[in-house]
């Protein structure tokens, strides 16, 4: 008999944690349970309002809980103080002091505890060596870029030697070019640390770039927890496969399924769903394609294609043109109902009604 592996060792366990800011109100987390592997990079990842903020801040002891329980290492934090956590948080404004040099303000926690200014002064000069920022430990905030001020409030983070790094969308306040830069560091140093790093975020780039797990929320619910390459691939809902984007979602009599954009073919003629090409986007290395299907209602009549570059310029299409769309019946992933509470459904929502068999066997 095969030995069972055991899972990861958890460094954060959620269980059944529920906030509820008001009686007779939807909670904005609602009994969610999660476990975190030691060690490793977990992304948050939702629309606004979908709950991560507020599940991060309970984490941290800057939240109370309605219900449930916080365990960091197998000891229960849920109601123990913020700086009695072993957890350390980085804010999205960086929320340094601006009167204070970057050396100062790493060490600042240290001075709050009574450490002595030589030492603090010193493990805080340690740390703005590690993030490549000790030249400018002088400098105030006001004189620092946007990447500096980050590598100062990760450092300051870092100096009260928490298990756990929080981090709530840390570069949102970033240029486009500066976020890739800092994305890259951020999972460098998680490395580097081997701490366990929770980081939420609205966008799904950056999560597919960083998580070693992606959790993806809707409505203070977690729907699917997975790797990237795992949820992407395999959403487990329609809310998830329209919020990670690149899939096309089509409601059949056996259920909903879902289609990469860019596993779904087209041809001038043949077997297949009719579709008029509405729109074509240039993006570089491929190119883009928005349609509507022929035989649908407006709710749901949108659907993607993406061709490379080569292959669009051996066919361009063009606007206007009515083309058939398919794919391989492994592409086809069934999407599940997804964890969001039930509300009521508008008639005539469905937008193609043909067996799923027909659908998947589309092109075979």
């Amino acid at each position: 008999m095969d030995a069972v592996t055991a899972p990861p060792p958890a460094a954060v366990e959620i269980v059944a944690l529920t906030k509820r800011y008001a009686a007779g109100t939807p909670p904005a987390v609602d009994r969610i349970d999660l476990r975190i592997a030691s060690g490793s990079y977990c992304c948050l990842l939702g629309p606004s309002g979908c709950g991560k903020s507020t599940t991060l801040r309970m984490v941290a002891g800057h939240e109370s809980v309605s219900s449930g329980d916080i365990l960091l290492d197998n000891r229960n934090i849920t109601h123990l103080p913020a700086a009695a956590r072993g957890t350390a948080m980085m804010f999205q404004s960086f929320a340094l002091f601006p009167h204070l040099s970057a050396l100062d303000n790493v060490a600042f926690s240290l001075k709050m505890k009574g450490v002595s200014k030589v030492e603090r002064h010193r493990r805080a000069a340690q740390l703005l060596e590690r993030v490549a920022m000790g030249h400018l430990a002088q400098r105030k905030p006001g004189e620092l870029s946007g990447g500096q001020q980050q590598r100062v409030a990760l450092a300051r983070a870092l100096i009260t030697e928490p298990r756990v790094l929080l981090l709530d969308e840390p570069l949102s306040a970033l240029d486009p070019f500066l976020r890739i830069q800092m994305r890259a560091e951020l999972r460098r140093w998680q490395k580097d640390l081997g701490l366990t790093f929770i980081h939420v975020t609205h966008s799904q780039e950056e999560a597919m770039a960083l998580a070693d797990t992606m959790v993806v929320m809707n409505h203070g619910l977690i729907e699917q927890v997975g790797s990237p390459h795992e949820v992407y691939n395999h959403p487990a809902s329609e809310f998830v496969a329209r919020f990670m984007g690149g899939h096309n979602v089509l409601d059949t009599p056996e259920g909903l399924i879902a289609v990469r954009h860019d596993h779904t073919r087209i041809a001038s003629d043949g077997d297949g769903l009719a579709a008029d090409i509405t729109d074509v986007e240039y993006q570089g290395t491929y190119v883009l394609m928005g349609l509507h299907l022929a035989e649908s209602t407006p709710e749901r009549r949108g659907v993607s294609v993406q061709l490379t570059e080569r292959t669009f310029a051996q066919r361009p299409y063009a606007v206007g043109e009515r083309v058939r769309l398919s794919w391989s019946p492994a592409d086809v992933r069934v999407l599940g109902p997804g964890a969001t509470r039930p509300e009521p459904q508008s008639p005539g929502t469905p937008s193609v009604r043909q067996p799923l068999a027909a659908l998947a066997a589309m092109a075979a």
